[in-house]
């Protein structure tokens, strides 16, 4: 069975990972002011951050449509002989929920919720590539997915709250609390949907390390084949603390470091850096 893998584009994938693994993207749209673009084709996240620099109100997001993915199966199905699509998680935007009315009545597609956003989607993306290449239940491949998507750890460190200041996310006066005790709050993604976590005081640096190590305190219940470095723009510091503090808490077979995309940067904006992982069965 030929089965062709796509995801949204919200799953932050490094471009030689989406290229090797021939998975098909669909882009979610940015809301600019008045005008609408394609994530990541026709807008970037320099587009984004120069916009909100310039004193433009913050980027919004959109889905895509019941018949922008009725489309793209359709389309797929002529060459393939079923479609595994990967979505954002359900409890962060109405992808999920559209795409499986798209697959209502397609007898080879199968709508796999990621519960989880970034390479966090990333992580369950990939693991279908490699159910793919010999599944020969759909059925099955999903429920291993859906399985599989319980399991992945992700998380962020933000540098600044700005963003999520705009975006209603989090109070001017809290922010401003946290600015002046230099706070870096802990992002996690858990069943669906974002919390606040632990949070971190000094300079970003010092706080990746700290994150970093918290994270990974227990490197016997995590999956060591891969994990995810994924960030909005960072400096080199931040960046290399990042991947030898992984390196100095767990071997693992693979550091994938990837730029978190226009969805992301969006609601987080520079400045931030998590670390996205799969834990072991329980």
């Amino acid at each position: 069975m030929r089965i062709k893998i796509s995801a949204d584009s919200t799953c932050d994938l490094s471009p030689e990972q989406i290229r090797d693994n021939d998975i098909y993207i669909l882009p979610l749209f940015i809301n600019k002011g008045d005008e609408s673009f394609l994530d990541g084709v026709t807008i970037t996240q320099d587009d984004i951050f120069a916009h909100v620099a310039a004193g433009g109100s913050l980027c919004s997001t959109s889905a895509a449509s019941v018949g922008i993915y009725q489309d793209m199966f359709e389309n797929l199905l002529k060459d393939y002989d079923a479609v595994v699509h990967i979505s954002l998680g359900s409890g962060f935007s109405s992808c999920y929920h559209n795409a499986c009315l798209a697959a209502e009545d397609m007898e080879n597609v199968r709508v796999i919720d990621s519960r989880n956003l970034s390479s966090g989607h990333g992580h369950v993306v990939l693991e279908a590539c490699k159910l793919a290449k010999t599944a020969t239940d759909l059925d099955e491949m999903k429920a291993a997915l859906d399985e599989i998507a319980t399991r992945v750890d992700a998380s962020f460190l933000l540098e600044r709250l700005d963003y999520m200041v705009k975006g209603g996310r989090c109070s001017f006066v809290a922010a401003l609390g946290a600015n002046l005790l230099k706070l870096k709050p802990c992002i996690e993604v858990v069943d669906n949907k974002m919390i606040v976590g632990k949070k971190y005081r000094g300079s970003m640096v010092k706080c990746v390390e700290a994150y970093v190590r918290d994270r990974l305190a227990d490197p016997d219940s995590i999956v060591p084949e891969r994990i995810f470095v994924t960030h909005s723009p960072v400096t080199e510091e931040v960046d290399q603390t990042a991947h030898q503090t992984i390196r100095d808490c767990m071997d693992f077979e693979e550091i994938c470091d990837t730029d978190a995309g226009c969805t992301i940067c969006c609601h987080c904006g520079e400045g931030c850096l998590g670390i996205l992982y799969i834990r072991k069965n329980a």
